[in-house]
């Protein structure tokens, strides 16, 4: 996979790109990146890339000249993200659309945002949810690094992508390792009990209860079998919430 980013500040990303699962990924050549310092392209020797908004306010604009003359410089940009808390919320399931893509390319805006005639010129916007960031890089490395994931062979056990948080539907179920006590908080005993049926049980109710607390709305999407349904019906008993 290509992917080309878009930004005023291209050395945000060489700690990015460089280690754990994404820079593991450069190193064995499943995705290879490049950067575009939009600065590179303003028409002053200023460098600027942008302006005061039209009809007042405050904060400045990234022009949609600049922007757009960065994007253009590139041969093939592929399938075109711009980075906005206005656009389509990011998820697994767009993630796992966009991993299927040869090349990405992010444009990363900053300051009030970019010009809105740039969306003429991308095939996307997504955001990362409804809070505001400095600037796209950090949501750009956030959807990244989802997408890079999943590319086959990044991760060296499959199974550890496939059983993670959303891939399911659920939330990850409460994870234990050594030691089996610690101050007095002790791993569940099914967990140590090599009983594969029980432990799997067990993982799909803790799943459910703790989706049921913490994200609940992702219920109203998921696909239930018999099993999880009456799991999920157990547990509202046990909140109090039967009647719901």
């Amino acid at each position: 996979m290509r992917i080309n980013i878009l930004t005023i500040f291209p050395e945000m990303f060489s700690g990015f790109i460089s280690v754990g699962i994404v820079g593991r990924a450069v190193s064995n050549g499943f995705v290879e990146f490049k950067f575009v310092n939009i600065r590179d392209f303003a028409t002053d020797h200023y460098g600027s890339v942008d302006d005061y908004p039209y009809g007042g306010g405050s904060g400045m604009v990234m022009r949609v000249d600049v922007v757009h003359r960065a994007l253009s410089s590139i041969d093939e940009p592929g399938y075109r993200v711009l980075t906005s808390p206005k656009g389509e919320v990011f998820n697994q399931k767009i993630a796992e659309e966009l991993k299927e893509k040869d090349t990405l390319t992010f444009i990363c805006g900053r300051y009030k945002g970019i010009d809105a005639r740039i969306e003429v010129f991308v095939d996307r916007v997504l955001s990362t949810g409804d809070f505001i960031l400095s600037g796209g890089e950090v949501a750009a490395m956030t959807m990244v690094d989802a997408i890079v994931r999943l590319l086959p062979g990044v991760v060296g056990k499959e199974d550890s992508v496939n059983t993670d948080s959303f891939v399911s539907g659920l939330l990850e179920p409460p994870l234990f390792t050594r030691p089996r006590e610690y101050m007095g908080m002790k791993v569940p005993e099914v967990l140590l009990s090599g009983n594969h049926e029980s432990i799997r049980r067990w993982r799909i109710r803790e799943a459910l209860r703790i989706t049921m607390e913490r994200r609940p709305k992702l219920l109203d999407k998921l696909e239930m079998d018999d099993e999880m349904k009456r799991m999920l019906t157990d547990l509202k008993k046990e909140k109090g919430d039967e009647g719901d």
